[in-house]
């Protein structure tokens, strides 16, 4: 049974008032570290990615019966631990889907279009149609490497631009009347567009690569609003100068500091440096500070979902 509960990133007040209503004791601590906390007298805890939750946080909770991470991503939790020891690892990645996949499009949007740069164009005198000319989403095909929540809220959504969209994903059967399931060989073959939803693992580390991209058959643009580990950022350099890639809308980054709000101050960013100054003069990239997800809907609706499966599991645990 669950009875005490440590939240340890301030999130929508919803989630504390929905879990006190169930009966629920939650205690809030947003400033220490792991090893000023007394964790083995919670039940469980709900974080987003303040603290990294490792082996030696794990052995401190005693009690712990779940740990709640409010998003999709994971990669600050010591998973193998968790499972060793029993504890159930839930997160929401439902509740930002349709926020990445808006980014993800409005992005899209703006690179093949120029939005952007006209925009800049304009505010310093220059007004110029031809070199600013678009390119249209529909008639293209659109690959999606990862086709969970994500992947399947953007298809559904490209679905009205009359282009042809394909998935790839490690799951057999998850295709649905939005995308077609296909093997890697036939996104590199048909891709015009490539959107990466995948979650960051040993896997997908880098694995975007140039390697992986001179497999494409045509140029193509390329969009990551997943982790910014899984393309490598010099590779991209590479393939843009050369023109296997029309532009890239990113995100995230690779060297993108989880536990900072600064990655500049951070000095592993030094050795990016070089690659990072071509991307930001570069008018084939256009970046956003890992926001796809954050909307002020994702935000409630991340923490309810949450709620709900706090609660679900409680339930599970009243049974047996």
């Amino acid at each position: 049974m669950i009875k005490k509960i440590l939240i340890l990133d301030k999130n929508h007040p919803f989630i504390i008032y929905k879990l006190k209503k169930k009966g629920f004791i939650c205690d809030e601590n947003y400033e220490d570290t792991t090893d000023k906390i007394n964790l083995s007298a919670y039940d469980g805890v709900i974080i987003k990615s303040r603290l990294k939750i490792d082996k030696e946080f794990i052995e401190k909770a005693k009690n712990l019966k779940f740990i709640a991470r409010i998003g999709s991503g994971t990669e600050n939790i010591d998973k193998d631990h968790v499972i060793k020891k029993g504890i159930t690892l839930i997160s929401s990645p439902e509740g930002n889907k349709d926020a990445v996949a808006e980014h993800a499009i409005g992005m899209l949007l703006c690179m093949m279009n120029h939005i952007i740069h006209s925009h800049q164009q304009i505010i310093t005198g220059k007004w110029n149609r031809e070199t600013n000319r678009g390119i249209e989403i529909m008639g293209k095909t659109i690959g999606i490497i990862g086709y969970g929540n994500t992947g399947k809220s953007f298809s559904k959504k490209l679905s009205s631009f009359d282009a042809k969209i394909l998935c790839y994903d490690i799951l057999p059967e998850v295709g649905d009347i939005y995308a077609k399931q296909v093997n890697m060989s036939t996104i590199f073959k048909k891709s015009d567009i490539i959107s990466i939803h995948v979650p960051y693992t040993k896997k997908t580390k880098g694995m975007i690569n140039y390697n992986f991209i001179k497999k494409f058959y045509k140029p193509f643009y390329l969009i990551n609003t997943s982790r910014g580990g899984c393309l490598i950022t010099s590779h991209l350099v590479k393939a843009l100068k050369n023109g296997k890639i029309h532009g890239a809308c990113l995100d995230v980054l690779e060297y993108e500091n989880f536990y900072s709000s600064n990655i500049f101050l951070n000095q592993k960013f030094h050795k990016f440096y070089k690659s990072f100054l071509y991307l930001i003069h570069s008018n084939k990239v256009l970046f956003t500070p890992h926001i796809a997800g954050w909307t002020k809907e994702s935000k409630f609706k991340m923490d309810k979902k949450i709620v709900e499966k706090i609660i679900f599991l409680n339930q599970k645990f009243h049974k047996t």
